[in-house]
Order: structure tokens, then C-alpha cells, then sequence
């Protein structure tokens, strides 16, 4: 599964924000550190605000801070956001689905795309940090 640059850009925010919430960090210094549009990365954040997982400081100083908790709130949530991973294909079908090997493999294919927002449902912001913590320390 290939995510939106959005999606993919508020996995960064917000799992940057999480790993330090007492730390507030503006759009520029998250994208700088991942290479992004600071531009986007600015819609993007102001998007994840509206779902209550960041917090906005405005002036001199500002930034973003992370105001929600991460031992809750799952990657599926953030990626909800930005895109609906749940929905079909956007109804359109390719010519050979309507064969048998076509609809085995679309079979296939919807069961992989349940997997993995199952999966997506299943790791939390707080799991993912660990796990980074853990593969840094074992490194």
C-alpha cells in the first residue's frame, strides 16, 4: 500500500511531536529534519490540530506541540485523516476482474488491504516509539 504524501507527512508530525509532547517544534524544524515541504507539512499539521493531536503555539516561538495520547491513539487514526484506506478502488475496475483469476485476485487483494489496516488499527504512536527506542539501543 503506497499512502498520500499527507498522510505520510502527518506520520512524521505527529510522531515527532509524540516522542517529546513537553517539546514544541515549528513546521519549518519538522520538515527540515525529514526533507518535506514546510509549506505542506503546514497544511498538514494544521489538519492534525483540527483532530485534537496537535496543539498550535502562535508568535515568536512557535510551533506545534503533541496534546493527545499516544499510548491511544493508533497510526490508523492519523492516516483516517488524510486519506479513507477502507474504501474500494474508487469503484474502478480493470479489464480482466471480471474473470475468474481476476476476482481470485481481487479476493487476494481486499484481504491484504484488510490486514493492513488492521495492522495499522493495531500499533499505537507509543508502541511505535518504543520500538524505535528499542532497535536504536539494540544498534
Amino acid at each position: 500500500m503506497k499512502l498520500q504524501k499527507a498522510t505520510q507527512f502527518g506520520l512524521y508530525a505527529v510522531l515527532e511531536l509524540a516522542r517529546d509532547p513537553s517539546r514544541q517544534l515549528s513546521a519549518i524544524e519538522i520538515a527540515d529534519k525529514y526533507g518535506i515541504s514546510s509549506n505542506h507539512l503546514a497544511k498538514v499539521l494544521r489538519d492534525l490540530g483540527r483532530a485534537g493531536l496537535v496543539d498550535a503555539v502562535r508568535g515568536a516561538g512557535g510551533g506545534y506541540r503533541f496534546s493527545s495520547n499516544s499510548k491511544r491513539v493508533t497510526l490508523m487514526d492519523v492516516i483516517n485523516i488524510f486519506e479513507d484506506i477502507g474504501s474500494e478502488a474508487s469503484g474502478t475496475s480493470d479489464l480482466g476482474d471480471g474473470t475468474d483469476i481476476g476476482r481470485a485476485l481481487l479476493v487476494i487483494c481486499n484481504e491484504i488491504d484488510e490486514i493492513t489496516q488492521a495492522t495499522f488499527g493495531s500499533i499505537t504512536l507509543d508502541t511505535l516509539l518504543k520500538t524505535m527506542r528499542w532497535q536504536r539501543d539494540v544498534v
